[in-house]
């Protein structure tokens, strides 16, 4: 497994679990829809939230990243240079540093880009991108989405068999 998977996973669980809890709700009483939608959004970034921080998913997953990081600069030969993630706050682009020639510095950035979970790597310590919190909380909305999807669904079936009471 990934790190990608292991960390948007969850996330994205979370979001469709509460989208079809919050859908059914919506969609069988309207005069509550926008209540049970506001809760149901709320539920699903608290529940992100929680997995980015208190549950461990960031830190397993930065944890993951630079072991794999760590093990294309052993496997490549280039011990002298250090590699993390960017870190205040956490985010998916490695950061390189040590000592390395034009040539090995643009082979590095190539490998190290081809490892999962990191977006971008660059040697220098620059602001960092979007932070690993604001892409799980954007992919645990989707997952909110397609939950309200699903219930949006289920809710079509039963009225379409609702008018069949032969």
């Amino acid at each position: 497994m990934n790190a990608l998977w292991g960390y948007f996973w969850p996330s994205f669980a979370a979001g469709m679990a509460v989208g079809i809890l919050a859908g059914a709700v919506a969609f069988r009483r309207p005069n509550k829809r926008v209540l049970s939608l506001a809760i149901g959004v709320f539920t699903t970034l608290l529940l992100a939230a929680l997995w980015h921080g208190p549950l461990g998913g960031a830190d397993r997953f930065a944890r993951q990243v630079e072991n794999g990081v760590r093990k294309t600069l052993v496997y490549y030969e280039m011990t002298q240079v250090s590699a993390h993630l960017h870190r205040s706050p956490l985010s998916r682009d490695v950061l390189l540093s040590g000592p390395a020639d034009d040539f090995q510095r643009k082979g590095l950035v190539d490998y190290m880009n081809q490892i999962p979970g990191v977006r971008s790597t660059r040697w220098d310590s620059g602001e960092g991108g979007l932070p690993l919190i604001a892409e799980g909380l954007a992919v645990a909305l989707l997952g909110f989405l397609f939950g309200l999807l699903l219930a949006y669904l289920v809710e079509l079936r039963r009225r379409y068999n609702a008018q069949w009471n032969w």
